[in-house]
Order: structure tokens, then sequence, then C-alpha cells
């Protein structure tokens, strides 16, 4: 059998022609390989070099290459964090003839490491539950697809940061099946197999002495599951709420916020019933909300008040009818948030007279008035305009705060 390959791309196959097929994985030259830190795995991995291309090259039997190949192309279309499948090569021989097995490629994630590699290091136990979080969201993302992965473990999962965002990563695919939709049994079975193989793998880590010694490796396995299920209860109750009644929306957020988690997205569906909201969590890493806020308007905050800013606009955002994510004849966001800036921001601030606001920065007014906003809402159980807000501010709060917080606050 003649060696072939499969790809989507044209230009894959004329970047992988020049690697040596004839030789056994664990045989290929110092030369053609990148040192980059790989999980334990059950196949032989490497890293290669394929013209401008890193790759992950994993040898296994043809049918489970092709089977995986076609599940990563599947994450991909719907959009679930995991490495870009490039090619299979079957057909593989030595130059006696003897039939080697095929293999999987994959593009290698820049800037990414096996979280097992990750536990190696010395990190603190803060950073340790910030990467589970991250997991967890995979981990619901993939089930909310309907993907039962069946073997997630700290090897076969790779962490990322990007943006200030931690993000989690699916490798290794082999094991997995995707459904219309799973059931509570099958998302039990899959997130108790995690807890296992994450538990198990940090106490080998353990016994190397590799693991910081306030990690507790079964505790760990479990707050994966608690994670787990507290996300998905969050993210996948059914929630209708009457038309304009945002600060029900705000609610939600807030929620996911305590769990440790921000709204990466946000997506309202209107219809004759009420307003059905969806999120996509993301889990971030410190400064992250100063450093979006700053890119897309302009306005220099400190970290709670940019994370409050953030969430004011998102909801705006998607309440304006140019707004689709991932639609490019869409406004961008920047657009959009200059448009609130204008709009929204400005004006509100603008409204709070100068001499009332002693040392109160433009940020900090607006992010006082949304917390004024959100307990009037709540209280009169329905969504109270800007323009009331800021009335009742003037007139009950700022005064009081003025006497309050003025002289200790910083010049």
């Amino acid at each position: 059998m003649a060696l072939q390959i499969s790809a989507t791309n044209p230009e894959h196959p004329a970047l992988l022609l020049e690697l040596p097929w004839h030789l056994p994985l664990e045989e290929w030259p110092e030369e053609v390989l990148v040192p980059l830190p790989r999980g334990i795995s059950r196949h032989v991995v490497r890293y290669a070099q394929a013209g401008d291309e890193v790759i992950a090259v994993k040898e296994l039997a043809e049918r489970p290459a092709l089977r995986e190949y076609e599940l990563l192309r599947d994450l991909d279309r719907l959009g679930i964090p995991a490495v870009d499948p490039l090619a299979v090569v079957t057909g593989r021989a030595d130059h006696g003839g003897v039939p080697l097995e095929s293999v999987l490629v994959t593009r290698h994630l820049g800037g990414s490491m096996p979280y097992r590699s990750m536990f190696e290091t010395t990190m603190r136990p803060a950073t340790m539950h910030r990467l589970m979080d991250a997991l967890a969201v995979l981990l619901v993302r993939l089930h909310l697809a309907g993907f039962a992965w069946g073997d997630c473990s700290l090897s076969n999962t790779l962490f990322r940061r990007d943006a200030g965002a931690y993000a989690a990563y699916l490798v290794d695919a082999e094991t997995g099946d995707l459904h219309p939709q799973l059931s509570p049994g099958q998302r039990d079975y899959d997130l108790d197999l995690a807890r296992v193989n994450i538990s198990g793998e940090l106490l080998d880590l353990e016994a190397s002495g590799a693991l910081h010694p306030s990690v507790d490796p079964i505790e760990f396995g479990r707050e994966i599951c608690a994670r787990y299920g507290a996300l998905w209860q969050e993210l996948t109750r059914t929630s209708v709420y009457p038309a304009g009644k945002y600060h029900y929306i705000e609610r939600r957020i807030r929620r996911l916020n305590e769990l440790g988690f921000d709204v990466a997205e946000m997506q309202i569906e209107h219809s004759s019933n009420g307003d059905t909201v969806t999120f996509v969590p993301k889990v971030v890493d410190a400064g992250h909300h100063q450093r979006q806020l700053l890119r897309l308007t302009g306005l220099d905050t400190e970290e709670n008040q940019a994370r409050r800013l953030l969430n004011d606009l998102e909801s705006w955002m998607a309440t304006q009818d140019d707004y689709a994510p991932g639609d490019p004849l869409a406004a961008r966001p920047e657009v959009l948030a200059h448009r609130w800036v204008r709009d929204v921001f400005r004006p509100t601030v603008r409204a709070v007279p100068l001499e009332l606001r002693g040392s109160m920065d433009a940020a900090e007014i607006y992010h006082e008035l949304l917390e004024h906003r959100w307990y009037l809402s709540e209280h009169a159980q329905h969504d109270i305009g800007l323009g009331t807000v800021v009335e009742d501010y003037i007139k009950r709060i700022l005064p009081k705060a003025r006497e309050t917080l003025e002289p200790t606050l910083p010049e």
C-alpha cells in the first residue's frame, strides 16, 4: 500500500512530505523534532517541524486515527477548544516494506503546555484552582455540545493563557463520542472518569515530589466535580425574562462572577414569551478586565470597576440590532463600545454635578450608579432607567457617601 496523506487543506500534504514517514516515530532524528513538553500517553507522540508549522504526530492504528481526525474536525466546527487536526498519514512502511502504524497529525497550539507539565512546576495553589476552573469550563462546553470525552486527564488537556484568559484545550479525542445530546448518566460517568484520572495523576506527581505540598490530590479531583456542577447548573437552567427586565440578566452574571467565572459571550433571543439568555463562561487572569476595557473604550480603571463596566457594556451591546457575535457584517465590538461610551457612559457621568463628586473619578461614579440601579431594580422588581437612578443617587446616596467616605479617600 502506498503512502497516503489525507488532509482538508491542500497545503498540509506538501508541508508533511519531507518528514521521515519510513521510520517509526521513536526513531525519528533529532533534526526534525521540536523539544516541547508532553503529557503521558498510551501512544508514541512527537513534536516535529513541518515548514513553518510545529506539529504533533501521534502513532496509532489506521481506523482510530481516521476516527479521531473526524471527531476533531467536528469539534472545530462546533467551536470547541481543541487542537486543530491537519492530516492522517496511512500506508506507512519502512525501507524493507514492513508496515508501520498510521499517524494523526495536529497543529501544535502555540504557547500551550500540558496540564501535567504545569503541575510539575512550582505553582501557587490559587493558580492551580484557576487551572481547574478552566478545565471545568472545557468539560461543560464539551458536554453542552454532546461530546463525551471518555478520557479527560491532565495529560490529555493543554493549558494556554490568551490575553489574560485561562483556557483549556482538548488534545486527545480518541475515546470520545459525539451525540445530539448527553444524558445525565453519560455526563456523570464522563465527569467521574475525569475525577479519577486527575486525582490519579496528582497522586503520581505527589509521589515523585513534584506537587505543591498544600495540594490534596483527592480533594482536587472532587473540586473539579463541584465546579463543574455549579457551572453546569448556572449555564443550563432555562430562564426566560420578561422583556426589558435586564436586572434579571445582571443577577445571573453576578452569580457567575461569584462562582469565579466571567461571561465571555452573551446571547439574547427575543420571543413573544420573553427574552431567553445564553451565557458562555471564561476564566480570567488578574488585570484582564482593565486591559480589555482600556482596549475597547480607552477608559483606564481599577480591576473591579472594569469588570462592572464591562458587564454593563456587554448587556447593552446584546440589546443593539447590529450586535451579532461571529457575523463579519455586524458592528465590531470596538465600534459598539465607542457608541456605549458616547451615548451611555459619558451622559450618565455628566449628569452628576462636578461639585458633588468629591474625589470620585468618572469610572467610580458610573460603578456606583450601576450598583444603585441594581439595588433599585431589585427592590422594584422591574428595570429602573439610568435617569431615575441618577436623580435618586444624587438626592439620597451621594450626600451620605461624601460625609462618610470623603475624608478617607486618597488625594
